[in-house]
């Protein structure tokens, strides 16, 4: 059995929440979805330095072959 309590909002508190509603979600939904995620603060000191500069490089290096995959596909489309 699932208990319901009313809370109150600001107009400007309601409007923000429903605009992180999908057309499938209830309110309550979004708030636990929205509750459970960590902000980047909370993450501070989860990885070590040496850690980050890999996570850093291997993000740096993706983001170069997708722009590399992106020109390949560019130059494709101009010639065909």
């Amino acid at each position: 059995m699932h208990m319901s309590k009313s809370i109150r909002l600001s107009e400007e508190a309601y409007e923000r929440l429903a605009a992180h509603k999908s057309e499938d979600e209830t309110f309550s939904d979004v708030v636990l979805r929205l509750a459970g995620e960590r902000s980047l603060l909370e993450l501070a000191g989860v990885l070590s330095d040496e850690e980050a500069d890999e996570l850093r490089a291997a993000v740096e290096e993706r983001r170069s072959r997708r722009a590399d995959e992106l020109e390949l596909l560019a130059d494709r489309l101009e010639d065909a």
